[in-house]
């Protein structure tokens, strides 16, 4: 917590040495006069003097700033938390309500994407494989069945992070059946993806599916739906509406408007079936290429029996290195929570996404994460049931700064100024030197990572801000007015 009583010397000596400072530091004391000296952007007024940065350290700068926010008209309301701490003595620079439990968006996917890499390894991988059972004879004519083995592969067929399209894959399966000489199938395409048993789950508690005229949920109907392009979006001409919610129904098929979500708090969905997508598009282009196919596209989840089969060709997913990049920088939902859901089956045999919640929660506790105050509910941050203290996410950050993997964590959280969802957040001070996740929903703002300072150390900080006023452009700049001087430290 923030203790000011000792920069009363400090203003003491700003005040006989330095007229010109007396007012500006009297201003971030809260001067009554402080309401009038806002400029254009409402932001407040910090310590601006040259004679301020001069007699002050920047650790005092930093805690000023953040001494300052707390009368902000848009911060005096909100719940926030702010640290900023020092990896190598274990100790805090400066903080704000850093035990205090808030909503923390989607940073929460600092730990489900930490979780997939310790457990599964950066250089994991989804395998997609097409076999084939009985025999070809001499006409080229399969008398058996084509099997689609899936693994799970978050991003099939979606171009993200690498990955081939529907097209790509469907090119490579075509090449090995001609291989082969299969020239007709007198059988079916049976799809088997033991991983996923079933495509209908619970949405976790209190979860997000739009807010601000932004689609956040990270599932929906895959019926006549390309995954690579499922947008949800429709239009109608002339449609004017006031409402502060919408979204698609993936029951309806209709655009639905509301001031809340008035329902009893449990909803189902479809989760995305790629695997059954790549398998009717497989028989399809077999179908208008001259290669008939006498059987159908059937899901075969579990085989007592299984067949003798040969393997035909085997695609490979992107590493989960490459995963977790996209994920972090592009804040992914639908990768997030597929992530759960794979370490929920690497490590319990089922990839609900309550198995993916247990294993996240228990290697934390194995990592010695400050557990006091989290409640972790999905995968993504999606849920306003999330809650997490920025003391634990700072600790969490900095112990994994040892961890073999920890270029590959570092190196896939956006960059301020220059990537991802910071390319515009400290375009000028700040660029290139903030590398941290953001997090958004409505009234929520949330940002965590670590910063370089002009002196080349390594800090890391955490801040989280709930129930703010104004808008999101505003919270974003009182954010970079935080941070600002803690460049210096």
């Amino acid at each position: 917590m923030v203790n000011y009583r000792k920069y009363i010397s400090s203003v003491a000596v700003l005040a006989s040495g330095f007229f010109l400072a007396q007012s500006t530091v009297s201003t971030v004391l809260y001067s009554q006069a402080y309401d009038n000296q806002k400029n254009s952007l409402n932001l407040p007024s910090p310590v601006t003097s040259i004679a301020e940065r001069t007699v002050l350290s920047a650790k005092e700068l930093v805690d000023i700033n953040v001494n300052t926010m707390m009368a902000d008209p848009v911060l005096k309301n909100a719940e926030w938390g702010f640290v900023v701490y020092d990896p190598k003595t274990k100790k805090v620079i400066s903080s704000y309500n850093e035990n205090t439990p808030l909503v923390p968006a989607s940073t929460t996917k600092l730990l489900t994407t930490e979780t997939a890499l310790n457990l599964l390894g950066e250089n994991y991988r989804w395998m997609t494989q097409l076999e084939y059972s009985g025999t070809i004879d001499e006409t080229g004519t399969l008398n058996g069945n084509l099997y689609l083995i899936g693994s799970g592969d978050p991003s099939l067929g979606t171009n993200k992070a690498g990955a081939w399209s529907y097209r790509d894959i469907i090119s490579d399966f075509m090449g090995g059946l001609s291989r082969e000489g299969i020239r007709k199938v007198n059988g079916d395409i049976i799809i088997q993806t033991a991983l996923f048993k079933g495509n209908i789950t619970r949405l976790p508690e209190n979860v997000v599916w739009l807010e601000n005229n932004n689609y956040y949920l990270p599932v929906g109907t895959t019926r006549e739906i390309n995954p690579a392009n499922e947008k949800l979006i429709m239009k109608k001409s002339g449609l004017v509406s006031d409402k502060k919610y919408f979204y698609m129904s993936p029951y309806a098929n209709q655009m639905v408007y509301a001031d809340k979500y008035e329902g009893d708090g449990i909803l189902t969905t479809k989760i995305p079936d790629a695997p059954a997508y790549l398998a009717n598009t497989l028989r399809t282009t077999l179908v208008k290429s001259g290669i008939g196919v006498t059987g159908k596209v059937t899901p075969k989840m579990t085989d007592a029996t299984p067949e003798s089969r040969k393997l035909v060709s085997a695609y490979k997913s992107p590493t989960l290195g490459d995963i977790v990049f996209y994920t972090n920088q592009h804040s992914d939902n639908s990768l997030a929570e597929a992530l759960l859901k794979t370490v929920g089956f690497q490590k319990m045999g089922d990839q609900t996404s309550e198995s993916g919640r247990i294993v996240v929660t228990s290697h934390l506790k194995d990592e010695n994460f400050d557990m006091m105050g989290l409640n972790y509910m999905d995968g993504s941050g999606l849920s306003r049931s999330n809650n997490v203290t920025p003391i634990s996410q700072v600790k969490f950050l900095t112990s994994l700064m040892d961890e073999k993997y920890y270029k590959t964590y570092f190196t896939s959280l956006p960059v301020g100024g220059q990537s991802g969802t910071l390319k515009r957040m400290f375009i000028g001070t700040g660029n290139g030197q903030v590398f941290a996740k953001t997090g958004t929903l409505n009234k929520v703002k949330t940002l965590a990572g670590y910063l370089k300072t002009n002196s080349g150390k390594t800090l890391v900080f955490s801040l989280m801000v709930n129930n703010y006023s104004g808008s999101v452009d505003m919270v974003k700049k009182r954010m970079e007015k935080i941070l600002e001087p803690a460049l210096d430290l």
